[in-house]
């Protein structure tokens, strides 16, 4: 049935039942002009289109035929099987898949995930913003809520959600040609990722009977537009520029038959190959800096690698590309924590306890790393890394641990390079956890567009763990002195040049595995406020201004305790605090500084804090700076014993 041939009442009530979209589409319609369009794009002569090409002339039969063609191809595979039916009901979709495919029927959309679901009207608005922030209209046209639909096509098998896709399907080409008015539709990021996830939905649907063949002419005259769009955007250096070449690999290995499928995948793998070698420093971490985007730049460098391999393909990139995506995986440990949570460092946010197992063991099976396993395992399995102590130092993360276990401290501090967008000018801050505990969380992200003020406010450097002249964001400008890790005593000397006549240099020393004493000193002609600023937990804090020290306050579990040497002209002051765990959402927090002001340019001014984790009673440590010619030593007197550590470098 087409609804060209329905009364009005009958059309009326068809959708008052709910049987078809209001955008009453007709599915089944095959537009002529657009299937030679279609034919004139793909080898008739390849091996399978016999068929269609002995009906070119007749645009109907053709599209009729080329659909049969491809519901019969078995030559092409892809991660997602083409398999239907009662091997996958029930076992496809999760209940927020359900919930996202049947607000869609509805056209109630996902755009950017932190925002609630939108009606996008009857007559579906693919233009419109409903929110401030660019990133919801961007993200609605990656379809989050399409890949839901098809899940839960294959989850219940009700024809509705393939129906209802079609339609929209069809109804976004029509609403969105490649041109200017369109440009939130078609930024090269958005169609990489369709061009990656639309095979997947291709898979899930083209056994549906209302896959018709003017869909399929549609669906795959708008992969055309796709590929031919992204051979001429190329974002190089980016985490974009993957997904870009992933998209068009994708939709070249995936539809050979295209005149140009051997052309742009030539140009997609000639890229990842290019891009795994600008993009990943010399110690496998990707140079934006960023955990997530690493994550995220792990998946994007070895899916397209996967499916060429499965598809026959692999010789394409060479022994090194998977050398450095295992050198990748290998990174991920470094900036991980004991209990698998990570750091929120440039825009990541912080993930859940254990959250970096799931991929350690997949990756342990794939590269045959028994030191993932036992990570993966919780050392149930594999074997213990040889270290606690761990350093990527061309990216500048470097990772002290007590151990391996779920309640062992760890700290992990950032000093590199200038990342780009989603690098924060945070060099020498520091994350640092206890028995599963973040207490001194990086500020985060907050929000990407739409709130300038807010979005400048959590990057900037005075809103992190680390010293700050006259509160002005500081540089990118590393620079690693010492690197000493040892069974009692790790030590990491590095500096960052921040300002143009003032350099932090931040010396750490992890001591007895238990706490750490942070020698801060700002060196150069610069004056005015050098503040060393420090944020906890959104929880309580504890201020003792006759000590200058401040301690979270935690009923149970583990506390930490920032306790300064007390000096001449140092004061301690509370400031705003703000941390952001969610895209869009904040959250208060105690936040301090500690402040001297800088008079002379020959003034030395020398922060030596420490910094305790501890669980149960509050530890009595005290400090004592011994200077000397070439330096100073520290005296540390803690649990009736008293110890020397002696600063490695000169004044």
């Amino acid at each position: 049935m087409t609804h060209r041939f329905m009364t009005p009442l009958c059309l009326f009530i068809i959708l008052a039942a709910g049987i078809i979209s209001p955008l009453y589409a007709d599915s089944t319609e095959i537009n002529t002009a657009e299937v030679s369009k279609l034919l004139a794009r793909l080898d008739l002569n390849a091996p399978g289109l016999e068929k269609v090409k002995a009906s070119a002339d007749n645009p109907e039969l053709a599209a009729t035929e080329l659909l049969a063609y491809y519901r019969a191809r078995i030559s092409v595979k892809h991660p997602v099987k083409r398999t239907f039916g009662k091997k996958l009901k029930g076992k496809s979709a999760s209940s927020t898949d359900i919930k996202r495919a049947d607000d869609a029927l509805k056209h109630i959309f996902i755009g950017q995930k932190s925002y609630k679901p939108y009606f996008r009207g009857d007559d579906i608005d693919w233009m419109s913003n409903p929110v401030p922030d660019k990133e919801w209209i961007w993200q609605l046209h990656r379809m989050f809520f399409w890949d839901a639909m098809s899940k839960a096509y294959l989850h219940t098998g009700d024809e509705k959600y393939a129906r209802e896709w079609c339609i929209q399907l069809q109804d976004w080409v029509k609403k969105n040609p490649l041109d200017k008015k369109h440009k939130n539709s078609w930024r090269s990021i958005e169609a990489g990722i369709r061009g990656h996830s639309w095979t997947a939905l291709y898979q899930r649907f083209i056994d549906s009977p209302s896959f018709t063949p003017a869909v399929l002419t549609d669906f795959l005259n708008c992969f055309y537009t796709h590929s031919t769009y992204l051979m001429q955007r190329y974002s190089k250096g980016s985490n974009w520029a993957l997904m870009e070449a992933e998209g068009l690999a994708f939709i070249a290995l995936t539809f050979p038959e295209f005149k140009e499928s051997l052309k742009w995948r030539d140009e997609a793998v000639k890229r990842l190959n290019q891009e795994i070698y600008n993009q990943v420093n010399a110690d496998g971490h990707q140079r934006e800096l960023s955990y997530g985007y690493h994550v995220g730049c792990i998946s994007w460098f070895m899916r397209t690698l996967e499916l060429a391999e499965m598809n026959g393909q692999r010789d394409m990139f060479p022994k090194v590309y998977l050398k450095t995506i295992e050198k990748m995986c290998a990174a991920t440990i470094n900036v991980s924590f004991p209990d698998g949570s990570t750091p929120q460092f440039g825009d990541s946010k912080t993930s859940g306890p254990g959250s970096t197992y799931r991929n350690l063991k997949q990756w342990s099976k794939l590269f045959n790393r028994p030191d993932f396993l036992y990570i993966a395992t919780k050392g149930k399995e594999g074997v213990k890394p040889e270290s606690t102590a761990l350093a990527l130092k061309a990216s500048g993360f470097y990772s002290l641990r007590s151990g391996w276990n779920r309640d062992d401290i760890g700290l992990i501090l950032k000093c590199g390079g200038n990342g780009g967008f989603h690098c924060q000018p945070d060099n020498g801050s520091f994350e640092l956890i206890a028995g599963g505990r973040h207490l001194m969380p990086d500020t985060g992200c907050y929000i990407y567009s739409g709130d300038r003020e807010n979005r400048n406010w959590f990057r900037a450097t005075r809103n992190h763990q680390t010293l700050t002249l006259n509160e002005k964001n500081s540089a990118f400008a590393p620079e690693l002195l010492l690197w000493q890790p040892g069974e009692n005593l790790d030590m990491l000397v590095l500096e960052n040049a921040s300002y143009k006549d003032l350099t932090h240099r931040r010396s750490v020393c992890f001591v007895d595995k238990r706490y750490f004493i942070i020698v801060d000193e700002a060196i150069g002609d610069g004056t005015g406020e050098i503040d060393l600023n420090f944020q906890l937990a959104p929880e309580k804090a504890v201020f003792n201004n006759e000590a200058s020290s401040v301690r979270t306050d935690f009923a149970e579990g583990w506390n930490v305790l920032i306790q300064p040497v007390n000096q001449e002209g140092m004061t301690l002051e509370e400031v705003k605090g703000q941390v952001s765990f969610h895209y869009t959402k904040k959250e208060p927090r105690p936040a301090f500084r500690y402040r001297i002001h800088k008079t002379a340019k020959d003034q030395r001014v020398r922060y030596i804090t420490l910094v305790a984790p501890y669980n149960g009673k509050q530890p009595e440590i005290k400090i004592t700076p011994d200077n000397r010619a070439s330096g100073f030593d520290l005296t540390v007197e803690a649990d009736g014993k008293t110890r020397r550590i002696c600063y490695p470098l000169s004044n």
